[in-house]
């Protein structure tokens, strides 16, 4: 059992020499394929960081442009906002002025009807006789011309 324990503790035995060789052959053969992945992938990711800035600039560009469309915009939409407030306001001026002119022609008439209404009372009270019949110049030409 000895012998056995030997073997099993021995180191394993290094590949032989012309193996390693033929193992470095393909190994380069890989190293050189990987690199030349590696600067196509370079150059692909430097195209679309290319892209990428591209992209950026001409999107920079239209946000710009869309700013300055809706400052215009806003600009407008302000100055006709003003408008309308200004001609609002006149028409409300208007409106109260009309509003004044025909409650002082209301009152005008109340007094006119008013003093209009004394007149024809005090013209009324004339015309009445002593009993308070109502003279007419009509039955008084009758009687004038009957008499």
């Amino acid at each position: 059992m000895a012998d056995s324990d030997s073997t099993l503790s021995a180191p394993l035995a290094a590949p032989p020499l012309s193996s390693s060789k033929e193992n470095i052959t393909p190994v380069s053969a890989k190293i050189a394929e990987l690199n030349e992945s590696r600067s196509e992938l370079l150059t692909r990711i430097q195209s679309l960081k290319q892209d990428l800035q591209s992209w950026r600039s001409k999107l920079d560009t239209q946000v710009k442009i869309y700013r300055d469309e809706l400052l215009e915009v806003k600009k407008s939409l302000n100055v006709e906002v003003e408008q309308l407030r200004s001609e609002f306001q006149e028409l409300r001026t208007t409106l109260q002025q009309q509003q004044e002119d025909v409650t002082a022609s209301l009152r005008n008439l109340e007094l006119q009807d008013a003093s209009g209404s004394a007149v024809e009372s005090v013209v009324a009270s004339k015309e009445e006789g002593p009993t308070g019949e109502h003279k007419s110049p009509v039955k008084e030409d009758n009687r004038l011309s009957n008499n």
